[in-house]
């Protein structure tokens, strides 16, 4: 899935199952081989595969291959897309409380 088209649903429901966030914690140590990524999560190579291309459609997660190994790293676009999202939800709440304190400033006086 092209970055263009990452929105902040797709982040969330990537990092809505645990073996996903496992992933991207380990991730978020440096870049691992498919194989070293999954050997402690006790599931298929092929389960791992099907969970990379969601962290990758995501934009949480990039992959290359070189010859016959396949690398994941972190991608930080995903974390951004989210970040804003997080942003435009704080920012509309912070203005609503605002204007609540000063209606209920203005009741006051």
């Amino acid at each position: 899935m092209p970055r263009s088209r990452v929105s902040a649903e797709t982040v969330l429901h990537a990092l809505g199952d645990p073996t996903r966030r496992a992933m991207v914690e380990r991730l978020s140590r440096g870049p691992l081989t498919v194989s070293r990524l999954a050997a402690p999560l006790n599931i298929t190579l092929t389960a791992v595969v099907q969970h990379l291309q969601i962290l990758e459609a995501s934009g949480l997660v990039h992959t290359e291959k070189l010859g016959r190994v396949r690398t994941c790293r972190l991608e930080t676009s995903g974390l951004t897309v989210l970040e804003q999202w997080i942003h435009d939800r704080r920012s509309l709440w912070e203005r609503r409380l605002d204007r609540l304190g000063d209606l209920l400033a203005e009741e006051q006086e």
